[in-house]
């Protein structure tokens, strides 16, 4: 078994991140996916959140949102709608983002498809503050 994995998130601009990792933890569909060397292939789609991942034994996080994870041959491929290091991230844009939605939900008039989307962007936010405010 292999003692890394090699780790690639790519979005339709750019490649974010192209690195060997000791561990990645994914917002997969159905909850958080812990991928270790050695995991079984999948795939899955990608909620909005935080993926994770340990080198050398420090933890660092990612913002994605949309799209897919597959791992195979200890490789873990994430096509990611978004993908966002924290340093990437205007906190104040994002509260910005956060406020205007949350008032948009509280006087919701529209259709249930455009609610959804909406909450989606909700939680992009949600998730960029937290990047945000983690200092990292």
């Amino acid at each position: 078994m292999a003692e890394k994995i090699q780790l690639e998130v790519v979005t339709p601009e750019r490649r974010v991140l192209a690195e060997p990792v000791d561990m990645v933890t994914v917002p997969g569909l159905g909850g958080e996916l812990g991928i270790l060397p050695g995991h079984t292939p999948l795939i899955s789609q990608l909620q909005t959140g935080v993926l994770t991942y340990v080198q050398e034994g420090k933890s660092y996080p990612l913002h994605v949102s949309g799209g897919f994870v597959e791992v195979r041959d200890d490789y873990v491929s994430v096509l990611a709608d978004i993908a966002e290091l924290p340093e990437e991230i205007d906190a104040s844009r994002a509260k910005l983002s956060r406020d205007k939605l949350e008032k948009q939900l509280n006087a919701w008039t529209g259709s249930e498809e455009e609610l959804e989307a909406t909450k989606t962007k909700l939680d992009r936010s949600l998730v960029r503050l937290q990047l945000a405010s983690s200092g990292r």
